[in-house]
C-alpha cells in the first residue's frame, strides 16, 4: 500500500496586511518631509518660534493628545475582539464588548480630537496666526493639518469597518483582517501625533 508523505502547510503572509504596512512606510517618508520643512523653517526663524510657541494652550493640547493616545488602546481592544471572532457585544460590560462597540468608542474619541484641533485652529486664527501669516503659521498648519486629514480618513475607515460588520451575515477572517489593517493605520497616526506634539508643544 502506497502512502503519501505529509507535506507541511506553508503559512503565507496576509497580502492585505503586508500591503498596508508597505503603504504606511511611504507615509513615514511623507511625514519625514513635513518634519524636515518644520525644522528648516524653525532653524531660520528662532525668534519667531520663541514668540509664537508662547501662544499655545499646552494643557488643552495635552488633554487632546491623551484622548487620541487612549483611542489606540480602545482600537486594539476592538482588534482583540475581532481576532476572537466577536463582532458585537454579548453583554453590557465593556469586558463583553465586541469589535463594533470598541470601534465606535475609538471613532468617538478620534472625533473629539479632530474637534479639538479645529477649535485650536479657530483660536490661532483669531490671534492672527494663519497659513499665510508667517513661516510659523505655515509650518504649524501644514504639519498638524495633514495629520488631521489622516485622522479624519481613519474615522471614515472605522465607519466602513463597522458598516461591513453589520452588512455581512457571518463574521469571517476577511472582516477580521479589515479590522486589523485599520488598526495599523490608526496606531500609525497616533505615533505620528505623539512626535508632533513633542516637537511643536514640548521642545522649545
Amino acid at each position: 500500500m502506497n502512502t503519501k508523505s505529509a507535506v507541511p502547510a506553508v503559512k503565507r503572509p496576509n497580502y492585505v496586511a503586508v500591503g498596508t504596512i508597505v503603504w504606511l512606510g511611504s507615509e513615514v517618508m511623507f511625514f519625514a518631509g513635513l518634519f524636515a520643512i518644520y525644522f528648516t523653517l524653525r532653524a531660520m526663524n528662532p525668534e519667531l518660534w520663541a514668540e509664537k510657541t508662547e501662544l499655545h494652550n499646552f494643557p488643552f493640547a495635552l488633554v487632546n493628545t491623551l484622548i487620541l493616545v487612549a483611542s489606540s488602546f480602545t482600537c486594539q481592544a476592538g482588534v482583540f475582539a475581532a481576532e476572537r471572532m466577536q463582532p458585537r457585544a454579548t453583554g453590557a460590560s465593556p469586558a463583553k464588548w465586541g469589535a463594533v462597540e470598541w470601534f465606535f468608542l475609538t471613532y468617538f474619541m478620534g472625533a473629539i480630537f479632530v474637534a479639538g484641533q479645529v477649535w485650536e485652529y479657530a483660536t490661532f486664527v483669531s490671534e492672527g496666526i494663519t497659513l499665510a501669516s508667517d513661516p510659523y503659521g505655515s509650518a504649524f498648519y501644514m504639519t498638524t493639518g495633514f495629520h488631521g486629514i489622516h485622522v479624519a480618513l481613519g474615522l471614515v475607515a472605522f465607519l466602513l469597518v463597522i458598516g461591513r460588520v453589520y452588512a455581512v451575515k457571518n463574521f469571517t477572517h476577511k472582516e477580521e483582517t479589515t479590522a486589523v489593517v485599520v488598526s495599523y493605520y490608526w496606531h500609525f497616526v497616533d505615533i505620528v501625533w505623539i512626535i508632533l506634539f513633542i516637537v511643536i508643544y514640548v521642545v522649545k
